[in-house]
């Protein structure tokens, strides 16, 4: 590609760079697509108003799909969980001043910035500005720009040329022609305060607002003018009420965000105090069905006391049985045991104060066999030989046993 059509390709490069609306033109939609199919995301600038692809101005993309992965996962809706909505809607901004519709005309002859300019056309494009401002001065405005025209490719070096063509574009309304001489300009010579007057007033134009502020301060700071302050008088407010709204709606979006993650956060904790209630029902349930030791009696009692007794133990039984438990008393008693019966009653605090016993009663297999024996006395010899019950078996005799 020849030298001057790459170059004229970077200026344009960089005027979408610096102003993207350039893209909105429909003739240049072919590019748009080729942009979008290399991944490029693009702002809301590069699209005319009402286009599909453009941002809507109440949620993001990304801020939908978090609202519809909170919907596919609740089963219920956010009021009946007691949650205010999250959907965040940006009022407008009243802003003054006026605006132009973008220009979209076909791109203005840029300098071959490579070439190598000579006192001649040095000369002659001194020559094609004064041309250029005596036809400005009788307002004959595109006459202007067609002598500046001539003297940029006479001396593309020249960042004044630039700038000066841009003031032109301004006063003929058309912001974007004059942004691009505007960066032209700052290319050549970054310190160009006519460059950045220029830009910022065709930015202005084009109600890019806080954009417009920064590059008139930077004009008023290398080469104050009155010009420049009243056109700041003009732009600064609405500068300060886009940042202002920004940061409001900054900050909605965070507590949003807060909001979600404090959501998350009690409903793990919902979910973890649900499983231990769970847990601990179960456990509860489990305990309620194993022997629970010897306070109050024998676990469920044993209505009737045990009939027959325990061969040769204590006939006639414990008069009133055992407290909350074996209702009516063992008669027959424990083999071995007293015979013709107990006087008195016997001490429950040395079953109850006897940690080996009370720990027995809370085994399955010793209680089981307890009331195997009870249920047929005879059914002891079958124990005997069982470590776990023998010994309590032996025991609990002692304690029912009388004096000797």
């Amino acid at each position: 590609m020849e030298a001057a059509k790459l170059n004229q390709l970077k200026h344009f490069v960089d005027q979408c760079k610096s102003n993207p609306s350039l893209l909105s033109d429909p003739s240049l939609s072919f590019f748009r697509d080729y942009l979008e199919s290399l991944g490029a995301n693009l702002p809301a600038s590069a699209y005319k108003h009402g286009d599909s692809k453009s941002r809507a101005v109440d949620e993001s993309d990304e801020d939908i799909e978090d609202v519809e992965d909170e919907d596919s996962h609740s089963t219920k809706p956010a009021e009946d969980q007691g949650y205010e909505s999250d959907e965040i809607v940006e009022s407008d901004i009243e802003l003054e001043g006026d605006v132009v519709e973008p220009d979209n005309d076909p791109l203005q002859k840029m300098g071959d910035s490579s070439i190598e300019v000579t006192d001649e056309s040095r000369d002659a494009s001194q020559t094609a500005k004064g041309q250029a401002m005596e036809a400005l001065s009788e307002g004959k405005l595109d006459e202007a720009i067609e002598h500046l025209t001539e003297a940029i490719m006479l001396n593309p070096t020249s960042a004044i040329m630039y700038a000066t063509r841009a003031t032109v574009f301004i006063k003929m309304k058309k912001p974007n022609a004059a942004i691009r001489d505007a960066n032209a300009a700052l290319e050549i010579n970054p310190d160009s305060a006519k460059g950045y007057k220029s830009r910022g007033m065709a930015k202005a134009m084009l109600g890019q607002w806080e954009e417009a502020a920064k590059d008139l301060h930077v004009a008023s700071k290398i080469d104050f003018d009155e010009e420049i302050q009243a056109v700041l008088k003009k732009v600064e407010p609405n500068a300060h009420k886009i940042e202002e709204h920004r940061r409001k709606y900054d900050r909605l979006h965070k507590e949003k965000e807060e909001r979600k993650i404090e959501r998350e956060r009690q409903r793990r904790r919902a979910e973890a105090q649900a499983a231990y209630e769970k847990a601990k029902k179960q456990e509860q349930s489990s305990s309620s069905r194993m022997p629970g030791g010897m306070p109050g009696g024998f676990p469920g009692g044993f209505p009737g006391g045990m009939p027959g007794g325990f061969p040769g133990g204590m006939p006639g039984g414990m008069p009133g049985g055992f407290p909350g438990g074996m209702p009516g008393g063992m008669p027959g008693g424990f083999p071995g045991s007293a015979p013709g019966g107990m006087p008195g009653n016997i001490d429950m605090s040395k079953i109850l104060n006897d940690p080996e016993l009370m720990a027995a009663f809370k085994d399955p297999e010793v209680m089981a066999a307890l009331q195997d024996v009870m249920k047929n006395p005879a059914n002891i010899a079958k124990h005997q030989a069982n470590p776990r019950v023998a010994p309590i078996i032996a025991k609990m005799m002692s304690k029912f046993a009388g004096p000797k």
